[in-house]
């Protein structure tokens, strides 16, 4: 047990460390915006289309319980009340962040973690360049930019998925499916799951990219690497969206 706790708060050292000198060389070294808007683009092709699926099944199956649920109390027509409120707040940040997590930050740690076991990251270093604003960096810059893009696309794809069965299922047209949504969900609404994104972006580049540069043990090594940036990553979305959720509620 003491171990566990002692090997916790060592990793939770370790992340803030790297978390502590990626913000000092943010502002110490020049940002390489080329190598910035690369990881923005390989990001947003290599999650959108997985964000856009889980977006729009999301929706339709919620719009499918509700039809459901709802229809006990003949109130099926306020669906779109519900799907609204639920996609923007909740559903759509953290589903989109933790597909984010999932497709990029395994990418990234593995990628990291190829490059510690064949000592590209010790070249690096040998040749007066620092890996902080060279690998993590750019990567960390990218996953902020890019996860309340998404969470943005993905937020109209779920309401656009949760329509189409709610036209079906409760026979609205869809400008009253519509107007549901305009007249439940306000802009604080959209800030407050849309802003929750730019800290899941963080926590997720981070955490890959943390695990890839501590990366040991050859190519098992960056495996473990890689299970563990993602599964760490989940549950990083999962424990600071309570408390995110709470602040803004606050605030």
């Amino acid at each position: 047990m003491a171990s566990t706790i002692l090997s916790f708060f060592e990793y939770l050292g370790g992340l803030s460390y790297l978390a502590a000198k990626t913000f000092l060389n943010l502002f110490r070294y020049r940002i390489d915006l080329g190598s910035v808007v690369y990881q923005i683009k390989a990001i947003g092709n290599k999650s959108f289309s997985l964000v856009a699926l889980v977006a729009v099944f999301t929706g339709m199956v919620m719009a499918l319980q509700l039809a459901v649920g709802l229809g006990r109390f003949g109130l099926k027509i306020y669906i779109g009340q519900v799907i609204g409120l639920a996609i923007v707040r909740e559903l759509g940040p953290v589903l989109s962040c933790l597909m984010i997590a999932a497709r990029v930050g395994s990418g990234i740690a593995a990628e990291l973690g190829s490059m510690v076991v064949t000592e590209q990251v010790l070249a690096i270093e040998a040749m007066g360049a620092n890996p902080i604003s060279k690998l993590v960096i750019p990567r960390v810059l990218a996953c902020v930019i890019a996860s309340p893009l998404l969470t943005v696309m993905a937020i109209f794809i779920g309401v656009a998925g949760g329509m189409s069965i709610t036209l079906m299922e409760a026979g609205v047209t869809w400008r009253f499916y519509m107007d549901q949504i305009l007249s439940t969900v306000i802009m604080q609404d959209f800030i407050q799951g849309v802003g929750k994104t730019f800290f899941f972006g963080f926590f997720v580049a981070l955490i890959a990219c943390y695990q890839g540069l501590q990366t040991t043990g050859g190519t098992e090594g960056v495996g473990k690497a890689t299970t563990r940036a993602v599964v760490y990553s989940a549950v990083m979305i999962f424990v600071s969206d309570f408390f995110l959720t709470k602040l803004f509620l606050i605030l």
